[in-house]
C-alpha cells in the first residue's frame, strides 16, 4: 500500500467511525438505541492506525467501547447499527447490543462488558494458535481501568511465561470511568507495569494515527519474529463522557477543550493536505461517503425486524434439576 493509499484509508477509517458514533449519540437521544452506550469520539486514531497493521487471520478482542474496532475490522455498519437497535439482523442477532458486537467470520471476538474481561480470552486464543503452530497474532484492546484488575496481571504473566502471541493494546484515556489515572495508580507509566512481567513495551501518541500505526507494526513484527507478547500504551483521550449516563463531573471542561485541539481527524487531514498526499476533493469524497454509509446503516436498522417472542429462549441454556434420590 502506497503512502497515499494508506493515508486515504486511515483518514477514511477515522471519519467513518466519528460519523457513526455521532449518529449513535443522536439516536440514543431519540431512544432508538437503548441501554448502555460508550462512544469512541476522540480515540479514533488508535483503532484506525493499529487495525491497519493486522492481517485478516489475526484475532481481535475489544472492550465495551468497541464500535469503531468492529467497523474497521470489517463488520458492516448496517450490521452494527441493527445490533444497536436490538434488531435480529444485527451482528449478534440483536441480543448483544452496544457492548457485545461479535463476528467470528472477521475473527472479532467481542465486545466485552466486563472490565479486563477480554484479556484472559485473548490469552486463550493465542494459546490455541501457539499449540496449533499458526503464525497469528491476537490483538487485545483494553482501557487504563483494566490495569487495576487481577485479570490484567494474570494475563500478562501467563502470556510471558508461555511466550504467547498476544498484542496487548492499552487505550489509556486517563480516566477509568470517573477516576483519574493518578488517583488510582501509583505508577502512571503503564509500560512499566508490562515490563515488570518481562513483556516488551512501548508508548505511542494515541492522537496521532501514524504513530499508532507504526507502534502497532513494531509490536506485530516483534511477535511474529522474536516471539512472545508485546504491550503498547496508546495515550489518548475521549471527548465525550464515559457513557451516555455519565454526568461528567470529574474533569474540567477546559481540559476537554485543550485535548480537542489535538483532535486526530483535523490534525491528520491538515497534515495530508500540507504534504500533498491528499487534496480537498479527496477529503470531501471521504466525508460524503461516510455520511452516505451512516444514512444507509440507519435505514437498514430501522427497517430491521424484532425477534419473535417464540424465539426468546432459543440459545438460552437452562439448568436441569437433578432427579431426587
Amino acid at each position: 500500500m502506497t503512502d497515499r493509499e494508506l493515508a486515504h484509508a486511515m483518514l477514511s477509517d477515522m471519519v467513518r467511525v466519528r460519523r457513526m458514533e455521532e449518529k449513535c449519540a443522536e439516536l440514543y437521544g431519540e431512544a432508538k438505541i437503548r441501554g448502555f452506550l460508550h462512544l469512541y469520539v476522540g480515540e479514533e486514531a488508535v483503532a484506525a492506525g493499529s487495525l491497519r497493521a493486522l492481517t485478516p487471520d489475526d484475532a481481535v478482542v475489544a472492550t465495551y467501547r468497541e464500535h469503531g474496532h468492529a467497523l474497521l475490522r470489517g463488520i458492516p455498519m448496517t450490521s452494527i447499527m441493527a445490533e444497536m437497535f436490538g434488531k435480529q439482523e444485527g451482528c449478534s442477532r440483536g441480543r448483544g447490543g452496544s457492548m457485545h458486537l461479535f463476528d467470528a467470520a472477521n475473527r472479532f471476538y467481542g465486545g466485552n462488558a466486563i472490565v479486563a474481561g477480554g484479556l484472559p480470552l485473548a490469552v486463550g486464543l493465542a494459546l490455541a494458535d501457539s499449540m496449533l503452530q499458526r503464525n497469528r497474532v491476537t490483538a487485545c484492546y483494553f482501557g487504563d481501568g483494566a490495569v487495576a484488575e487481577g485479570a490484567f496481571h494474570e494475563s500478562l504473566n501467563m502470556a510471558a511465561l508461555w511466550q504467547l502471541p498476544v498484542l496487548f493494546l492499552c487505550e489509556n484515556n486517563f480516566y477509568a470511568m470517573g477516576t483519574a489515572l493518578e488517583r488510582a495508580q501509583a505508577q502512571t507509566d503503564l509500560t512499566v507495569k508490562a515490563a515488570s512481567y518481562t513483556v516488551e513495551s512501548i508508548a505511542a501518541d494515541g492522537m496521532d494515527v501514524i504513530d499508532c500505526h507504526n507502534a502497532t507494526r513494531q509490536g506485530v513484527e516483534h511477535i511474529r519474529n522474536a516471539g512472545g507478547p508485546f504491550f503498547i500504551e496508546f495515550r489518548t483521550y475521549r471527548f465525550r463522557p464515559h457513557s451516555m449516563f455519565d454526568p461528567e463531573l470529574y474533569r474540567d471542561k477546559a481540559e476537554v477543550e485543550q485535548w480537542r485541539k489535538r483532535d486526530p481527524i483535523p490534525a491528520f487531514t491538515e497534515q495530508c493536505l500540507r504534504d500533498g498526499i491528499l487534496d480537498a476533493a479527496d477529503v470531501a469524497a471521504i466525508e460524503q461517503a461516510a455520511d452516505r454509509e451512516v444514512q444507509e446503516a440507519v435505514a437498514y436498522a430501522e427497517a430491521g425486524t424484532w425477534e419473535s417472542v417464540e424465539d426468546l429462549e432459543r440459545d438460552v441454556l437452562t439448568p436441569v434439576a437433578e432427579p431426587a434420590s
